[in-house]
């Protein structure tokens, strides 16, 4: 009974925390949702299109994500002691980080880009296929500005402010989608291209609504100072770099599987392609929420950390488990009694139905190992010791998950539904891995 006591504590300050990074994450995920059930309602052909760039530019996304996320640590560290200014400063060298980072990324990305006809898709996909690229590639430079400072309002735990950009950011993506894929109210029907320029324009204006609220509230008049004051400065920025790049490389392989596997599925045709857009959107609603939650326990633990009460950080990341796991049950249930349902919203094609219902017991599966990746994923960066994340990202997505995921599609001859069971044995010894290095971390502090 008195553990029990301690984890609904836990459990109130994980749930009050996470509930605008849920909602703000369920924001992001509702823009996907709409364009792919958009997309989908305008073509099977474009929903496929659609399926190959979104996967691939996945893996851009999520690694420029992980990486602002090795700030919200230091911003929180910081904060704590009182010490605004300085936190502006941090930001102002994080943002010239994570745009130098993300850029170069982007410019590796466009070699898919004049490759994309060697990657073996259908031949009447690319003409969609290129120009809706260039255009999302191009919407990631405002969208590194925005992750950026979205670490720095969650690391001061406000994390309202972003729940309501990005939900304003995702409505007027909503609104755009339908008057330019289609061509309403005197627009030009643009299909694919219409949703890809939607993107950029709402990640555009959530950026900008960012410098519009942060310049002007006097809550954030003294990190506002720090940031228009402070100078580049090396130091900070290895700091930084230091505990955001394992983080992205971690989650850069974790969806490198997703986005790799999507290449592979466009080798079994349109139709599984279409089928693997429509269930990744249903099920990253899941991973959104584990990760809202989870962040919001790395808030906690990191705030320990600094306190040095062993204790707590324990049991904030059971607590923390209980939470998230308790979610993944209620996703499997909702994949199992409204998995048609919410398919066919996506799609009238019968043949693409039929494909995505295979996926749905394997989708079930991974949702395990995918609540215990990101619960001790994010321990691990509540108490900043993140390299080990990047090993165990090597093995367990690149040297295992994507060879098993080839091996079950292909010579197993098990198609779409065996490349959903290799996620579910990469995540869950990812989550294996990650919950023996935190307990070892523990009991290293414990001795201290």
């Amino acid at each position: 009974m008195g553990q029990l006591t301690i984890y609904k504590s836990h459990y109130r300050q994980i749930f009050t925390l996470g509930l605008p990074l849920m909602l703000g994450q369920l924001g992001m995920i509702m823009t996907g949702f709409a364009d792919t059930f958009m997309v989908g309602h305008y073509s099977t052909e474009s929903l496929a299109a659609a399926s190959f760039v979104n996967n691939v530019m996945n893996f851009m996304t999520v690694l420029c994500m992980g990486f602002s996320y090795g700030l919200t640590p230091i911003v929180s560290a910081t904060n704590a002691r009182g010490k605004h200014t300085e936190v502006g400063g941090i930001v102002k060298n994080a943002v010239l980080l994570n745009m130098t980072f993300g850029i170069g990324i982007g410019l590796a990305m466009l070699a898919i880009y004049f490759n994309v006809e060697k990657m073996g898709q259908p031949a009447n996909l690319i003409p969609l296929i290129k120009p809706y690229y260039l255009v999302l590639l191009a919407s990631m430079i405002p969208m590194l500005f925005v992750n950026t400072l979205r670490q720095f309002t969650d690391g001061i735990a406000d994390t309202r402010l972003s729940m309501w950009i990005i939900i304003g950011g995702n409505i007027l993506n909503i609104i755009l989608n339908y008057l330019t894929i289609y061509g309403n109210f005197g627009f030009p029907e643009l299909g694919l291209l219409g949703a890809g320029l939607s993107t950029l324009a709402a990640r555009i204006a959530m950026a900008v609504a960012y410098v519009i609220v942060l310049s002007q509230s006097s809550k954030y008049t003294e990190y506002v100072q720090g940031i228009k004051h402070c100078h580049a400065d090396m130091g900070t920025i290895a700091t930084i770099f230091g505990t955001s790049w394992p983080i992205a490389v971690q989650m850069g392989l974790e969806t490198g599987i997703f986005s790799f596997a999507s290449i592979m599925i466009g080798w079994l045709g349109e139709i599984p392609l279409a089928a693997y857009q429509i269930m990744l959107s249903i099920s990253t609603i899941g991973f959104m929420i584990y990760y809202s939650l989870g962040a919001s326990m790395s808030i906690k633990i990191a705030s320990y950390y600094g306190a040095g009460d062993i204790a707590k950080i324990r049991s904030c990341s059971i607590a923390g488990l209980h939470i998230i796991m308790l979610f993944a049950a209620v996703a499997c249930l909702v994949f199992y009694f409204l998995g048609e349902p919410v398919i066919r919203l996506f799609t009238d094609d019968t043949a693409v139905i039929a494909v995505a219902l295979m996926v749905i017991p394997p989708l079930m599966l991974y949702q395990i190992g995918d609540a215990l990746q990101v619960t001790y994923a994010n321990a691990l960066r509540g108490i900043t010791d993140v390299r080990p994340m990047m090993l165990t990202a090597i093995i367990a997505y690149l040297a295992v998950g994507l060879p098993l995921g080839y091996f079950l599609g292909f010579p197993c001859g098990m198609g779409i539904v065996g490349i959903y069971l290799s996620f579910a044995v990469a995540l869950l010894m990812a989550g294996i891995m990650f919950f023996a290095k935190f307990r070892i971390d523990i009991m290293r502090l414990q001795k201290q």
